[in-house]
């Protein structure tokens, strides 16, 4: 599947006292993209709950930040999925400035669908590896 991308806008709640975005709000903002990613695929995750009764939960994460984002600053945020298993997906992510796709911070986030009554893993549901193969 190919890179998508989210734009975000980056607002005075989004940062810390020394004016720049507070590093946990990456986390937001790479969370929001993957939920974007699915929703652009026709895919909501309150459906899957309600249908299938399926979570997605983050198993693991690794994040390096290289630059600040400050306020007003407009970003794209990305989201590039690959299958790492029968439950579970592995999320390539960058959070860059619009203005010169300077990559402010990279992360990778591995993602494990599982139940949501248990919290036992599940294969991906077909719709997931409809929207990885396209």
């Amino acid at each position: 599947m190919s890179e998508f991308i989210w734009p975000v806008r980056v607002y005075y709640e989004d940062t810390d006292a020394g004016g720049v975005v507070f590093y946990a709000n990456y986390l937001k903002f790479f969370e929001r993209a993957r939920t974007e990613m699915l929703r652009a695929h026709g895919l909501s995750q309150q459906e899957l709950l309600e249908n299938k009764g399926l979570v997605f939960v983050v198993r693991r994460l690794h994040v390096e930040y290289r630059q600040s984002a400050r306020l007003d600053d407009l970003l794209e945020i990305s989201a590039r999925p690959r299958l790492a298993g029968r439950a579970r997906l592995v999320f390539e992510q960058e959070a860059r400035r619009a203005s010169d796709r300077s990559v402010l911070s990279h992360g990778e986030a591995e993602i494990v669908c599982v139940t949501a009554d248990s919290f036992r893993p599940q294969p991906l549901p077909p719709c997931i590896l409809e929207i990885l193969s396209s």
